[in-house]
């Protein structure tokens, strides 16, 4: 369980995560995080927060951000929100960490979901690009389908595609969250 002032890493992504605010703090209303994302850093995966609000608020460096078809590159004081249900993804554009306040409404599962994929991404368990093999991402997926989703294919795809893809991971042994074999690799307080 994530705590405030926790830290967690993805050396694969370049993101550093601290908790200022977590879901237990808010009574599920919100998550407000810092996160440093190295130079050539980025999100592992263009994504839809189908019911939820993200708020950047950048404080140094320079954050480029996709926000549909849209390409908006965002620098210290700029604040840039993106909708519910709103394709996104985010990376580094500049020569330094770029540096940035990131506020999630509501809570649902999102601190489940970066420790899960950071910790992956800590021991080994992802590819290039930060994503696990097809079958754990499945069962992933599924847990966390209210929180997180591709933007293509449509909605009823993927669910077809987690329906039979999530119980297959399932039997491989994986689950819908991970600690790793040694936790303290991505989390720190």
């Amino acid at each position: 369980m994530i705590r405030t002032g926790q830290t967690i890493e993805n050396p694969i992504t370049g993101e550093r995560v601290v908790f200022r605010q977590t879901a237990a703090d808010t009574k599920g209303e919100a998550v407000l995080v810092d996160v440093f994302v190295e130079p050539h850093g980025f999100v592992a995966a263009r994504h839809v927060h189908p019911s939820q609000q993200e708020r950047f608020e950048v404080l140094s460096g320079t954050l480029e951000l996709q926000l549909g078809r849209k390409t908006v590159t965002a620098r210290p004081g700029d604040c840039v929100v993106v909708d519910a249900g709103t394709p996104h993804r985010f990376r580094n554009a500049g020569d330094e960490t770029a540096h940035f306040l990131c506020e999630v409404r509501p809570a649902l599962k999102f601190e489940s979901l970066l420790e899960t994929m950071f910790t992956l991404a800590a021991d080994g368990k992802t590819n290039g690009r930060g994503m696990p093999n097809p079958f754990r991402l499945a069962v992933i997926a599924q847990a966390h389908f209210d929180t997180v989703r591709l933007p293509f294919p449509p909605k009823w795809l993927q669910q077809l595609s987690l329906a039979i893809g999530a119980p297959l991971g399932r039997l491989l042994g994986y689950g819908a969250t991970y600690e790793g074999a040694d936790a303290a690799t991505a989390l720190r307080v």
